[in-house]
C-alpha cells in the first residue's frame, strides 16, 4: 500500500472543558472527524476546529453520534430509527454551516462511539444512518468497520463505503473492537501502536487480543485524539509509515 488515510476524532472540547490537542494532531493526520455537538463540541469549538483543520490542509468529516453529552456518546441508546436519522441530518447540517464559515466543507461522515459500535450489527439503526447521509448528500462517503451492517447498507444505497481500522484499539478475533470496559482494549504505547498500524497498512492484517492474525483491509486508520499520549502515538505512526515508504493522504 503506497498511501493510507489517517483520521482522528477532534473538536471534542466543550465550553471551558478542553479535550485533546487538535492542532498537534493535524500535523500527523489527513482527515478530521469533527464532533457535531451531540456527544461533544459546541458551535465555537466546531468552528475553530474547522478553521484549524482547513489551515493545516486536513479534510473534514462529520463525527455524528447519539445525543448523549453526559456519556460522551459511548453508551448505546435504543432510539427510534426515524429520530436517529433526524439527529444525524441535524448534526451534518450544523457542521456544514460552521465549516462553510471557515472556508471549508464536509467531505464524509463517520459515526461515533456507541452508535459506531451499534451499527456494526444493528440493522435498523444502520439503515437510519445511511438514509440520513443519503438524504443530505449521496456523495458523502461513510466510514465504518469492515463487514459492518452500515457499510453493507451504504453500498446497497449507492453510497461509498470506506473501511476503517483503529491504531490504538485492540481487536477481537471476529474483527470487532474489544470493549473499552475490558483490560487491554486501548493501546497506549507509541511503539506498539506504530507496529499495529504498520501491519495494517503493509500486510493488511492485525494481531487480535488472543494473538491470532486477522486479515483486514482498511482505507483509513483512526488515531484517537482524546487518548492520553495521542500526539506521541500519531507522531510515531506517521514516522513508521514514512520509514516504510507509505505516504499519508486522504481517501476523498
Amino acid at each position: 500500500m503506497a498511501s493510507i488515510d489517517l483520521n482522528s476524532d477532534v473538536g471534542e472540547s466543550f465550553g471551558r472543558w478542553t479535550l485533546g490537542d487538535d492542532n498537534a494532531m493535524f500535523q500527523s493526520v489527513s482527515s478530521a472527524n469533527v464532533a457535531c455537538g451531540f456527544h461533544a463540541g459546541d458551535p465555537t469549538v466546531i468552528r475553530t476546529t474547522c478553521q484549524q483543520a482547513a489551515e493545516a490542509g486536513v479534510v473534514i468529516g462529520a463525527h455524528v453520534g447519539y445525543r448523549d453529552l453526559a456519556g460522551f456518546g459511548r453508551r448505546f441508546l435504543d432510539i427510534d430509527p426515524l429520530e436517529l436519522a433526524d439527529d444525524v441530518v441535524y448534526q451534518i447540517g450544523a457542521l456544514q454551516a460552521l465549516a462553510a464559515t471557515a472556508g471549508t466543507s464536509v467531505a464524509y461522515v463517520k459515526p461515533h462511539g456507541g452508535l459506531y459500535n451499534a451499527i456494526v450489527k444493528h440493522t435498523a439503526q444502520a439503515q437510519a444512518v445511511v438514509d440520513a447521509v443519503k438524504s443530505v448528500d449521496p456523495n458523502l462517503p461513510i466510514l465504518g468497520l469492515p463487514g459492518s451492517e452500515v457499510l453493507r447498507l451504504a453500498e446497497a444505497a449507492g453510497l461509498r463505503a470506506v473501511t476503517e481500522a483503529f491504531a490504538d484499539r485492540a481487536y477481537n478475533p471476529d474483527g470487532t473492537l474489544v470493549s473499552r470496559a475490558l483490560p487491554g482494549a486501548v493501546l497506549h504505547n507509541p511503539a506498539e501502536v506504530a507496529e499495529h498500524v504498520l501491519r495494517m497498512a503493509t500486510e493488511q492484517s492485525v494481531r487480535t487480543i488472543d494473538g491470532s492474525i486477522l486479515n483486514i483491509r482498511a482505507e483509513s486508520i483512526c488515531v484517537h485524539g482524546d487518548s492520553p499520549g495521542a500526539v506521541a502515538m500519531a507522531t510515531a505512526v506517521k514516522s513508521a509509515l514514512s520509514d516504510a515508504g507509505v505516504s499519508i493522504g486522504t481517501f476523498v
